[in-house]
């Protein structure tokens, strides 16, 4: 079994859909599902944001 990426277990956690969390950091579906897959490394502005999305420190959502 394969752990999950820090970002897709928090949005799980809070009973957010990929389409919700999407909406709320302003980005495509794809480019949510790329960074919770670990395909897409995001910006720091974005890294920022999810954290403040999902109310949680960025240090526990990416390796900074």
């Amino acid at each position: 079994m394969t752990a999950l990426h820090p970002l897709k277990a928090m949005r799980l956690e809070q009973n957010l859909t990929q389409a919700e969390l999407a909406d709320r950091l302003a980005i495509s579906l794809r480019t949510l599902r790329a960074m919770e897959n670990g395909f897409y490394d995001p910006s720091i502005t974005l890294a920022f944001r999810a954290a403040r999305a999902l109310n949680r420190p960025v240090e526990e959502l990416f390796r900074l």
